[in-house]
């Protein structure tokens, strides 16, 4: 079992009930966001899951030039902030920088670390020395056993509550696979681990100049993910996602979400039985 970690003055992970964390993938507009966490709240009060919001302002990490990054850092915190206030949930999204974290902490209730600067040991240690919960996702180029060493990384200031994301691994070009395997194995350093159902479906770069996608695998992927045995599931949903300005191909649709959620609140209740009996 993980340990449990604060967050917003809740304890997630451990034998805590299983957390979900979503939203859209990037900050599009004040309308989206505030429809999209709405739903979201009502959907998890409605089905026993305690909800992180998720919404980037920036994603630095876009495949094209001309790729949509969102609405910055400082629109971007203030549409943040008023998701706090006005739907009572905490919010996480990525810092990319040393140079982030500090106004990203003033706002966010958990600092996120994307997959591809999983191993910046100065990004770590800024965003561990905040005091506030990261969640840092397994770079797509890593082993499983890897993740010891950004553990270890993160909790050398003291900071005990870290959260790590499985989002698949690179598997040839402009493709990712899930190892389950992996979840056991990260899961036995002894802290929450979350599983990236939407980026596990990512094709990186598929789209020539943007990423495509494998939706239609979500739902299987996540039974598995539950099945194996996880602390939260992390994804990313759209009002409609063939409209998004970006990863709308991986993205789950809004209006789709809570019959998939109630399937996957069925399955965690049995997995749960079977390890108590």
């Amino acid at each position: 079992m993980t340990r449990a970690i604060q967050i917003a003055g809740k304890k997630l992970g451990g034998d805590n009930p299983l957390f979900i964390i979503a939203g859209p993938c990037v900050i599009e507009s004040e309308d989206i966001v505030f429809h999209t966490a709405e739903k979201l709240k009502s959907i998890c009060n409605n089905l026993g899951f305690p909800l992180l919001f998720k919404s980037s302002y920036d994603k630095a990490n876009r495949t094209s030039i001309s790729s949509f990054r969102g609405l910055g850092i400082a629109k971007g915190l203030k549409i943040l902030s008023d998701v706090q206030t006005r739907f009572d949930v905490p919010v996480i999204s990525d810092v990319h920088s040393i140079e982030e974290v500090k106004p990203a902490a003033e706002v966010l209730d958990v600092l996120q670390i994307p997959a591809f600067l999983c191993r910046q040991t100065d990004l770590i240690l800024a965003a561990s020395k905040t005091g506030k919960p990261v969640n840092i996702k397994k770079g797509q180029f890593l082993a499983p056993w890897d993740v010891k060493n950004i553990i270890d990384k993160f909790i050398s200031t003291g900071n005990q509550n870290i959260s790590i994301t499985e989002r698949g691994t690179s598997f040839g070009y402009n493709n990712l696979i899930v190892d389950f395997r992996g979840l056991s194995i990260v899961r036995s350093f002894g802290y929450p681990v979350i599983f990236d159902i939407t980026h596990s479906l990512q094709l990186p770069g598929g789209l020539g100049k943007s990423s495509g996608g494998q939706r239609e695998f979500t739902a299987p992927l996540a039974r598995a993910a539950v099945a194996v045995g996880i602390d939260g599931l992390f994804m990313e949903v759209h009002p409609e996602p063939d409209k998004a300005l970006c990863d709308g191909p991986n993205m789950i649709k809004l209006d789709e979400l809570e019959t998939f959620l109630r399937t996957l609140k069925v399955l965690r209740e049995v997995v749960a039985n079977f390890q108590q009996n």
